[in-house]
């Protein structure tokens, strides 16, 4: 039986108007969000909305998007009759996926030189994800010094902080972790790789392979027996 976190909705709110997402999983909130809708994070739920003074047919091309996506990635939409559409756009993988990876290949590295080399994608001071990072937040200080509401300057100034105090000291700890797990040239002493050889120095060649068997599961003692009440 499908998860219920697989459905969701998307209907225009009665009371407000607004068009609303509600349900789903994390997948499906990134799903909705690429598609344009905005986050809205309550005590008991989190569901999307659509961004402020939209044209009514920009809240429906909306609608209908998130509906196709959703319907793209395997998700059960109930929606409007308004947003239904037989559209089923291709589901890409998103750029995230691909960082996301790295923590796959340090979740199975078997020795630091394997951590070192997943490390690198993130340090890499030229094209690393951290250096790709620091230039999305420079180029988004820049957009907001010219965007012209009393904010955005210090918004600006903010973005320009966490570029320079807070991913500065992630970048040179990560880059710090990086050198000296490529120092080590160890094996990680609880993920060796069983290679299922047998060694020449042992005497029951018929084995399948050294490694040793794992720990025997002790079943636990029976309850004590109760005593029976004596009658009266």
């Amino acid at each position: 039986m499908p998860r219920a976190d697989r459905f969701l909705n998307i209907r225009r709110d009665p009371h407000s108007e607004e068009v609303l997402a509600r349900g789903g999983d994390p997948e499906a909130h990134s799903l909705l969000q690429r598609a344009g809708f905005v986050p809205v994070v309550r005590a008991h739920e989190t569901y999307h909305r659509a961004p402020t003074d939209l044209a009514q047919h920009d809240e429906a091309r909306l609608g209908t998007e998130g509906v196709a996506r959703l319907r793209s990635a395997g998700y059960h939409v109930d929606c409007d009759k308004g947003f239904d559409t037989d559209d089923r756009p291709v589901h890409y993988l998103p750029l995230g996926a691909s960082v996301a990876h790295l923590a796959e290949r340090i979740r199975e590295a078997t020795t630091t030189d394997e951590v070192a080399n997943a490390l690198t994608e993130l340090t890499a001071p030229h094209n690393g994800v951290l250096a790709a990072l620091d230039d999305v937040l420079g180029a988004l200080a820049e957009f907001h010094e010219g965007l012209g509401d009393a904010a955005d300057p210090h918004i600006a100034r903010r973005l320009r902080y966490l570029a320079d105090a807070r991913l500065a000291v992630i970048t040179s700890d990560l880059s710090h972790t990086r050198n000296a797990l490529a120092d080590r040239h160890a094996p990680h002493p609880g993920r060796s790789t069983c290679t299922e050889q047998v060694p020449a120095n042992e005497h029951e060649r018929s084995a399948v392979c050294a490694c040793p068997p794992p720990p025997r599961t002790v079943p636990a003692p029976p309850p004590p027996p109760v005593a029976a009440a004596m009658r009266r």
